[in-house]
């Protein structure tokens, strides 16, 4: 089976003002549009079978500045969980709500008011990879690469399947702007290869205490650090 590569868009002006973006059409900041060229430098030598994204602008503009020559498909079921009436507030305002807590500690019971529930976003976006990496293997083979560009929550999902873990662990896996993580795919099993690749090493300094530091950020954050 084909092997694909999960890059996170990266920075947005919603992350970088502590929002909720959700399904809103928020772009990448000046910050978002360095690491996504960053990540291009990366991903540019790599013979990619396809590159499929997301339809939302901050992972279409991630990939364009990525991989300019590259053709891209896009899949809505690559799409950000439906936040519903949470998108564009602030993430610290969620954090006081009686959802917030299930969303951490049993996110698979987790509805989002007038939204999607986050199981659901899971079982669509895993059938969406599996997928896409069936299509690519059959077309390309086994050997092939391919990118999809998603989000933080999608991609936690997408590893955690990977890893064999209820979608409960999923809140424990990091995935940071514009980050890469690689998954190959067996007929038995997945191999995770990589996780939060290549992110800017200042986001492993502890950001200042906030007495919510057990929680993960809802909707992948800003990363750490920057």
């Amino acid at each position: 089976m084909a092997t694909v590569l999960l890059l996170r868009h990266g920075r947005t002006t919603a992350n970088a003002s502590g929002e909720l973006a959700g399904r809103r059409p928020v772009d990448l900041d000046e910050t978002g549009r360095t690491q996504a060229e960053r990540a291009g430098d990366r991903l540019r030598p790599l013979p990619l079978a396809a590159v499929v994204s997301s339809p939302l602008k901050r992972c279409r503009n991630t990939v364009e500045l990525a991989l300019p020559e590259s053709d891209i498909y896009e899949d809505d079921g690559l799409i950000e969980c439906g936040y519903g009436d949470w998108e564009g507030q602030k993430l610290k305002d969620l954090s006081k709500e009686p959802l917030w807590s299930v969303v951490q500690q049993h996110p698979s019971a987790a509805v989002f008011p007038n939204g999607e529930a986050m199981s659901d976003m899971s079982a669509r976006a895993i059938g969406t990879i599996r997928r896409w990496d069936a299509k690519i293997t059959e077309e390309h083979g086994p050997e092939a690469l391919w990118l999809a560009c998603t989000h933080g929550d999608v991609i936690k999902a997408i590893i955690a399947d990977a890893l064999g873990l209820h979608l409960d662990q999923f809140q424990r896996i990091v995935a940071d702007p514009a980050s890469i993580s690689v998954i190959r795919y067996t007929p038995t099993r997945p191999f995770v290869v990589r996780v939060n690749e290549g992110g800017d090493l200042r986001t492993l300094v502890p950001p200042k205490s906030t007495g919510t530091d057990s929680d993960a950020a809802v909707g992948g954050g800003a990363g750490a650090g920057v």
